[in-house]
């Protein structure tokens, strides 16, 4: 019996070692990138990492920067739980790839923010887009979804917002 008590407590000690270190960890990763910054719409934050200062710098000096701020582009707008998932996800693939240097110089959006960032110029300019799409659906007789594929926003002005 005080065999069996020894071996229980000696499994919770290492269980509660693991979970401490695991939130020791994530805090201190938390306030070293200064995480909660992010949780805000401050655009400045968005230059926390040096390897975003140049995509920050060019977006002050964008015609966008002066209208838009980075969560305007870059966080989907149809919920307040939808906004703070795409932040966390964003938060968690970008530290992830900043702290392992795991990325590429030439930094590229995923299909996911992709989406967002598209559906964003939509939002902002739906006169506009909208009568591109009329007129194109009309024009090239296709479907909707492929014309509005094929009739992407940032397909032909992706440096719009912070050509670097």
């Amino acid at each position: 019996m005080i065999h069996k008590l020894k071996r229980e407590t000696v499994l919770y000690l290492i269980i509660a070692i693991f979970i401490g270190a695991i939130v020791g960890v994530g805090t201190f990763t938390f306030g070293y990138a200064k995480g909660a910054s992010y949780l805000r719409s401050d655009s400045q934050s968005c230059a926390n990492c040096h390897v975003m200062q140049g995509h920050f710098d060019a977006w002050v000096k964008s015609s966008h920067g002066k209208f838009a701020a980075c969560n305007d582009c870059h966080s989907p707008h149809d919920s307040a739980a939808s906004a703070y998932y795409c932040k966390a996800r964003n938060g968690f693939f970008h530290s992830l790839a900043f702290t392992t240097g795991n990325y590429e110089e030439n930094l590229r959006m995923t299909d996911y923010n992709r989406r967002i960032t598209e559906q964003a110029c939509r939002n902002c300019h739906a006169d506009l887009v909208h009568q591109i799409d009329i007129r194109a659906v009309g024009e090239l007789k296709q479907s909707e979804v492929e014309n509005l594929e094929s009739n992407s926003c940032i397909r032909c002005h992706s440096t719009v917002g912070h050509d670097t």
